[in-house]
C-alpha cells in the first residue's frame, strides 16, 4: 500500500501507549496507533488485571479455609479453576472492550499488525489481514513492553514449561507446581496455586527470595510461604529437566547441599522478562539498545534518534505499570505542553501481591547503608498493630529508614495486611518532605492499620 504520513506514531498499547494517542488525537494531531497483539497491552491482558483477579480468588479460598478461626462454619473448601479462569477472562474482556471503545477518537487510526523500522522515521507494518503498510511520522513513540524470559536449561525444549501468561489458562489444578524464580512474579503465582490446592515448590537461584529487598524481609517472606505449606529451595541452580510419558516432570538442581531431584506435575518459569525490541529492527532506525535489548533513552524518554521516544518496559528498568503511566505523563507534558518534564529523581513505589502484601517506596536499609548515610531505623511487627490483631492478620512487619541528621524519611516497606496501602501513606509523607515526627504525631482513625504508623515512627533507633 502507498505510504501514509502522520503527525505521531505510537507503537504498542501498553499502559502509557493506551492513553497518549488519545490525548494527541484530541489535541488535533493525526495519530497512528499500531498494535500486533490484543488491545491494551500486558497490564490489561496478561499482567495486572488477570493476575490480581486470580489473586483475589486465591485469597477468598484462603479465608474460607480459615473461617473456623472466626467462628464461621463454611464446610469443606474446593476450587474450580475453570471458573476462576472464566472470571479472569471476563475481567480482561471488560477492560479491553472499555479501552477499545475509546479508539473511535477523530484523528486516531488503529493498525493491527507487526511494526518494524525501515528508517529513522519510517515504519512498515505487516498487517494481520495480509499485506503491508508503510507509515512515516516526525514523532514516534515505542511502547511495545516486554515478555517472559524462556527457560534455557538442558531438556527444556522437551518439557511443557509454562510462563506467567500460559499458567493463567489452566482449567485444572496442578498436582505439584514447580516454580522457577523467587522474585515477585514467582512468589505471587506460587502462593496463589498453593491456596488453590496445589503442592508448590519454589526454586530460587540466589540465597534469598526477593533478593532486591532487605534480608529481614526476604527471610520473613520465606517463613510465611513455608507456613503456608510451600517448599522453598534457595541457592539452587537448575541443571536439567525432563518429562516422562505420564507427564511427570523431574528437575535436577545443584544446591549448596549437593544435587537434588525435584519432581512435579507442572513447571512455571518466572525468571524475568525480555524487552520486545528485536522485531522492531531498531538498528534500521539507528536506535541504540542496552546489552539486555532494552531501548536506550535519556531523562526525557528520547532515544538516540531525535523525535523517537520509548516508554514503559521496553526501555528497561523496573517493570511496573504505574511507571509506564508516569512515562505517559512525562511525554504528554513535553509533546503537548511544551514542558521539560523528566524521569530524574522520581519516587517509584511498588507492591508485591503476596498475602500479606509487601509494599515498598524509597530506599531500603541496605541501600542507605551502602551510601554510608547516617540512618535511624524504625521497625514494628504487625502483631503490635491493634487492627491487625483484630483481623487475625498479624504476619509481617513495618520498617522505615530515616536520615539521622535531617529526620527525613528516606524509604519504607510494609509486609503486612494491606501493606501496599499503608506504604502509600508513607510515600505521600516522603513526597511532602515531612519529617518522621509528623507521622509519629499524626492522628489516625482508631483502629485502622495505618494507626500503627504512630508507633512505628516513635521507634527509630541508631
Amino acid at each position: 500500500m502507498a505510504d501514509e504520513s502522520y503527525d505521531v506514531m505510537v507503537i504498542g498499547t501498553s499502559q502509557g501507549g493506551r492513553f497518549l494517542p488519545l490525548d494527541l488525537a484530541q489535541a488535533g494531531k493525526r495519530v497512528a496507533l499500531i498494535e500486533r497483539g490484543p488491545i491494551g497491552g500486558a497490564c490489561v491482558n496478561t499482567g495486572c488485571t488477570p493476575t490480581k483477579t486470580m489473586v483475589a480468588s486465591a485469597r477468598m479460598a484462603h479465608l474460607a479455609r480459615r473461617a473456623g478461626e472466626y467462628g464461621v462454619d463454611t464446610g469443606p473448601v474446593s476450587v474450580d479453576l475453570a471458573a476462576v479462569r472464566e472470571r479472569k477472562r471476563a475481567m480482561v474482556a471488560g477492560a479491553r472492550d472499555n479501552y477499545a471503545s475509546r479508539l473511535t477518537q477523530d484523528g486516531l487510526d488503529l493498525f493491527e499488525g507487526e511494526a518494524r523500522f525501515t528508517g529513522p522515521k519510517t515504519v512498515e507494518i505487516a498487517l494481520k489481514g495480509g499485506g503491508t503498510q508503510t507509515l512515516t511520522a516526525p514523532v514516534i513513540v515505542v511502547d511495545t513492553g516486554a515478555r517472559p524470559r524462556p527457560l534455557e536449561i538442558s531438556g527444556a525444549d522437551g518439557v511443557n514449561v509454562m510462563d506467567s501468561t500460559s499458567i493463567m489458562e489452566l482449567d485444572e489444578l496442578p498436582q505439584h507446581l514447580i516454580v522457577l524464580g523467587g522474585g515477585y512474579i514467582g512468589l505471587e503465582f506460587g502462593q496463589m496455586f498453593r491456596r488453590f490446592g496445589s503442592e508448590v515448590t519454589i526454586v530460587q537461584r540466589g540465597q534469598r527470595l526477593m533478593p532486591a529487598e532487605d534480608e529481614d524481609f526476604s527471610d520473613e517472606v520465606a517463613a510465611i510461604l513455608r507456613e503456608d505449606g510451600i517448599t522453598v529451595v534457595t541457592s539452587a541452580t537448575p541443571a536439567h529437566i525432563e518429562q516422562s510419558d505420564d507427564g511427570r516432570v523431574q528437575m535436577t538442581v545443584h544446591t549448596s547441599q549437593g544435587t537434588q531431584q525435584i519432581q512435579g506435575s507442572h513447571v512455571l518459569a518466572a525468571i524475568g522478562r525480555i524487552p520486545n525490541s528485536e522485531r522492531l529492527d531498531p538498528a534500521a532506525a539507528g536506535i541504540r539498545l542496552h546489552d539486555n535489548g532494552a531501548i536506550e533513552v535519556d531523562e526525557y524518554l528520547e532515544t538516540s534518534v531525535p523525535g523517537v521516544y520509548a516508554m514503559g518496559d521496553v526501555k528497561g528498568g523496573p517493570a511496573f505499570t504505574h511507571l509506564s503511566y508516569d512515562d505517559y505523563r512525562i511525554l504528554r507534558a513535553n509533546l503537548l505542553g511544551g514542558k521539560q518534564a523528566t524521569t530524574a529523581g522520581r519516587t517509584v513505589p511498588y507492591t508485591v501481591f503476596i498475602d500479606p502484601q509487601f509494599g515498598r517506596v524509597g530506599m531500603s536499609e541496605r541501600q542507605a547503608r551502602e551510601q554510608t548515610r547516617a540512618v535511624r531505623v524504625a521497625k514494628l511487627p504487625m502483631n503490635a498493630v491493634v487492627r491487625a490483631i483484630e483481623m487475625g492478620e498479624t504476619r509481617g512487619f513495618m520498617k522505615a529508614v530515616i536520615d539521622a541528621e535531617t529526620g527525613q524519611i528516606l524509604g519504607a516497606a510494609v509486609l503486612g495486611a494491606e501493606g501496599g496501602e499503608i506504604m502509600t501513606i508513607i510515600q505521600v509523607a516522603i513526597l511532602g518532605k515531612l519529617p518522621y515526627t509528623a507521622m509519629a504525631d499524626a492522628i489516625f482513625t482508631h483502629p485502622l492499620l495505618a494507626e500503627g504508623l504512630n508507633t512505628l515512627f516513635t521507634l527509630p533507633n541508631a
